[in-house]
């Protein structure tokens, strides 16, 4: 009869083999910077990452590029509901709002004021609703390859321009059919745009962050998307409710600076003839900035400082 004999286990407290090197505190990461290794999936500082995203600018632009041609593929009118969507949305605000509820009532070239709107507004929610999805939707993605994972939310971002820019000659048609026709003041929407999409950026980059630890705030999304649209007078007109003492001060400076709605006037003020500077809040051009640098960096800066946590756990 053959006997079985087990090695009892080592207490919890047994030290290491002789045969390993014991090394003090800090030892390791100075013989580790001495042959070149890094700790995996550490962020890297700011300007490191900001070289990062450049070499793979080509990647961003080519996949935004992709995300766009997909997106309606399998519908019959294909691309053609990049225009469709906010010229069907423009209608039903129309009957709504501007017929039932009469906002049209003291805005001149409404049509021309209510279709800017709808577009420029599109253009921040789309923006936003999108970077809800940047790395929760592409978390095969994020968790099979090292990239610089601000590039998927800049990626979707830059989507919703190209898509916007798309849209914007059905815009144009309207504009023109409305009596609105071409002049330099028209040039004033490409400095406005790009204000528009830096800010659109920094939002989505924050939002994104934020939905990649806690996927409910995209539940929530599209209902407080909702309630901004409403404070942002993409169918009524913002100048036209301040007038008169009705609202309290605090109230008309928080939509007055509303960035959405500053951005929305600042494409009326460039596109439609009627919607002059008086109707524009003081100091528009600085608010603007002000928005697009304070969420476009600071957007940045707050998914950079998540980098090593995405796509785990």
């Amino acid at each position: 009869m053959v006997s079985q004999t087990t090695t009892p286990a080592a207490p919890a407290d047994t030290p290491a083999p002789a045969h390993l090197p014991a090394y003090a505190p800090g030892e390791l990461d100075a013989l580790a910077a001495r042959h070149g290794l890094t700790m995996s999936g550490a962020r890297p500082s700011l300007s490191s990452y900001v070289r990062q995203l450049w070499d793979r600018r080509h990647f961003i632009t080519a996949f935004a590029t992709a995300k766009l041609t997909a997106q309606y593929s399998q519908a019959k009118l294909g691309q053609i509901w990049q225009i469709m969507t906010p010229l069907l949305n423009a209608t039903v605000y129309y009957f709504i709002f501007g017929v039932l509820m009469n906002t049209k009532r003291n805005v001149e070239d409404f049509i021309p004021f209510l279709v800017t709107g709808v577009f420029i507004w599109t253009f921040t929610s789309s923006s936003i609703t999108a970077g809800t999805r940047a790395i929760t939707g592409n978390i095969g993605l994020v968790r099979a390859l090292h990239f610089p994972r601000a590039s998927l939310p800049i990626a979707l971002a830059l989507q919703q321009l190209q898509q916007l820019l798309f849209s914007l000659g059905a815009l144009v048609v309207i504009l023109v059919g409305f009596g609105q026709f071409p002049k330099p003041s028209w040039l004033l929407a490409i400095p406005a745009l790009l204000l528009q999409a830096l800010f659109n950026t920094g939002v989505s980059m924050a939002v994104a962050r934020l939905t990649a630890r806690t996927p409910d705030i995209a539940q929530l999304t599209p209902f407080i998307l909702r309630t901004w649209m409403y404070a942002s007078g993409v169918m009524w007109s913002v100048d036209q409710m301040l007038k008169g003492d009705r609202v309290p001060h605090y109230v008309v400076v928080m939509l007055e600076c509303n960035p959405a709605a500053v951005f929305i006037d600042l494409m009326r003020f460039a596109l439609i003839d009627s919607f002059g500077a008086s109707h524009l809040p003081p100091h528009v051009w600085v608010i603007a900035a002000g928005w697009a640098v304070v969420c476009g960096v600071g957007g940045f800066v707050y998914f950079w400082q998540a980098e090593e946590r995405y796509g785990r756990g």
